[in-house]
């Protein structure tokens, strides 16, 4: 058994780097779609008549089914039962599925088609409290189909990134870890500064402008993620020959009534409520940052781009040092409250301080403590997760973190958007909203994270889960 171990692929360096790029190659593809269209808001308000109440709505439409239909909770359940590999694949396909339904619903061939008639009479909802739908009544008809096509693809995302969790997991256990997690981040990072350079270009240098470019764009590429995760499956299956017996999809295998182990965790439920907050305040961000620096430097979408390209190439080259860091020094729940300072500090220099100045170089730098924070969190808390749970239900364990995270993915941009409309009434040009309230409420967040890293850290030392211990075993 020992010998069968040893010689096997993810004892070969280049293997499992091979294995971490077609796992993260799919994740970069994913990441470009999900933001494909942050940097168009000004243009879907003009062009698709998308205010902030429908923009805020179709945002948050991604995680709805994972939230309130508990998705996320049965795909951390199939992947448990099913595999990697299986749950790679289904959760591409899902991913290219929504992302074709979302480019019909931007493009020309959706107006004056039956499906525009059909979004009209669909979910008119109030725009109320108790509405927690991604639908209203008044939502353009655009926004209803994207909204249903983001949604479809949420659920795949959502999917890939416990699945590719687990890979990195299967892959990398004992050896670069948090590296390894680190660099998937990191890749996936680029994706998004690709969308805030590349979806104001593809959309606007064409004429006529349209935002059904840049979104065909990102179908395609997903179409290619989809490949990677197939190419990825027969590596996996490979793998798993060699390991037999002891393959660790077939070791203990998963009971539902193993899910106790998750829910009964003190520990583990500090950790999925410092994810939910970490990444409130950063995903739900991303969606009006460019419209943000629009209002507050009056600049066009394209600069702005430029700005917060920063953002996401700060973090794609950081994070890997900090999980090299992590693997060979320790220091996690430290990492994480350091991160929670940080945020806090970009949220309120963007509150406060950039509105006062309306400096470039005040927008930088808040984008580049934003980026050293967003470093910090995929580099330390993903990699102590199975510091916390048993491996048999460890896919079940990132599908609850990603779910809760999930339930602050949907509501905050809902939240914002309304947030947005309230403290700028009678505000229709898309290029004068005031940003201080939405900013200070996500400042808020990196408050309330800061706090559970420091009890986590503290429950950590008196537990001894190792959370504050390198990775890698001498």
């Amino acid at each position: 058994m020992t010998e069968q171990i040893t010689s096997s692929l993810r004892e070969s360096k280049k293997a499992r780097w091979t294995a971490l790029v077609l796992l993260a190659s799919a994740m970069f593809f994913g990441y470009i779609f999900m933001d494909i269209l942050s940097p168009l808001q000004e243009i879907l308000q003009k062009t698709k008549d998308w205010t902030p109440d429908a923009y805020g709505r179709y945002a948050g439409s991604e995680t709805f089914l994972n939230v309130f239909v508990f998705f996320l909770i049965f795909a951390g359940i199939i992947l448990d039962k099913m595999g990697v590999r299986f749950t790679a694949i289904l959760s591409g396909s899902v991913m290219l599925i929504g992302g074709a339904i979302n480019y019909f619903a931007v493009s020309d061939g959706f107006v004056g088609s039956g499906v525009e008639s059909f979004m009209n009479g669909f979910m008119n909802l109030p725009l109320d409290w108790w509405n927690i739908t991604p639908f209203y009544d008044g939502m353009p008809p655009s926004a209803k189909c994207s909204a249903l096509g983001f949604m479809l693809f949420g659920c795949g995302v959502e999917m890939a990134g416990i699945t590719v969790s687990r890979g990195i997991v299967k892959w990398f256990k004992g050896k670069e870890m948090a590296l390894a997690m680190g660099v998937e981040m990191a890749i996936a990072r680029v994706g998004v500064a690709v969308v805030f350079l590349g979806s104001p270009a593809v959309a606007m240098k064409i004429q006529p402008v349209s935002v059904s470019r840049p979104v065909a764009f990102a179908v395609l590429l997903m179409l290619i993620g989809l490949i990677a995760f197939i190419c990825y499956f027969f590596m996996d299956k490979k793998l798993e020959q060699q390991l037999g017996d002891a393959g660790e999809e077939k070791d203990d295998p998963f009971k539902f009534s193993d899910l106790k182990l998750i829910f009964t965790s003190k520990v583990f439920w500090i950790t999925a409520l410092l994810c939910v907050l970490y990444y409130s305040a950063i995903f739900p961000f991303q969606k009006y940052a460019n419209n943000m620096l629009q209002c507050n430097l009056n600049y066009t979408a394209e600069e702005a781009g430029w700005v917060f390209f920063v953002f996401p190439l700060g973090a794609a080259a950081i994070t890997p040092f900090l999980g090299n860091f992590l693997d060979r020094k320790g220091k996690g729940a430290t990492m994480l409250i350091l991160g929670a300072i940080l945020m806090i500090l970009c949220h309120v220099t963007f509150a406060l301080i950039l509105p006062a100045t309306q400096s470039a170089v005040i927008a930088y730098a808040g984008i580049l403590l934003l980026g050293i924070s967003f470093s910090l969190v995929p580099a330390a808390l993903w990699p102590s997760v199975p510091k916390l749970i048993d491996n048999k239900v460890l896919g079940s364990a990132y599908a609850v973190i990603f779910w809760i995270q999930n339930i602050g993915l949907y509501s905050f941009p809902i939240i914002i958007g309304r947030v947005l409309a309230a403290t700028n009434p009678g505000v229709t040009d898309p290029l004068q909203y005031n940003y201080t309230v939405p900013m200070l409420v996500f400042a808020s967040l990196g408050v309330l994270a800061f706090f559970f890293g420091i009890w986590l850290k503290a429950i950590d030392k008196k537990n001894h889960y190792g959370l504050e211990e390198p990775n890698i075993k001498d």
